[in-house]
């Protein structure tokens, strides 16, 4: 964390910085992101599995592969779908038994940006 920064401004800041980033990457290569974009809509909606759980899914598989922007964005989006903190983390630490400790590794994050969203 910076001096002087809360928890929740250093997630706000990272959740903006990679929205530009993203914006970028959209200009840039919009089929990748088009298509991407599609996918995603597709599969993350209600369906035989909810998409609750598939949102659980996602962030535990992002603990399990360590990517911080899944981590980041999945957290957000199981936070708006109205899953708990204790859901979140009782799903990600079955990245954790899944992956070991590389995954575990990534625990901080995913309490910081509920933490940070939270608040």
């Amino acid at each position: 964390m910076k001096k002087g920064n809360t928890m929740a401004e250093d997630v706000k800041a990272w959740f903006e910085d990679f929205g530009a980033s993203a914006a970028k990457v959209k200009e840039q290569v919009p089929n990748t992101i088009n298509g991407f974009g599609g996918m995603f809509a597709k599969i993350m909606q209600d369906g035989a599995v909810s998409l609750k759980t598939k949102e659980l899914i996602a962030v535990s598989i992002g603990v399990a592969i360590q990517c911080e922007p899944c981590i980041r964005l999945h957290v957000k989006k199981c936070l708006e779908i109205g899953c708990t903190k204790q859901e979140i983390l009782e799903a990600t630490s079955v990245a954790v038994m899944m992956s070991g400790g590389p995954a575990y590794t990534h625990m901080p994050m995913v309490l910081d940006t509920i933490d940070g969203l939270q608040s």
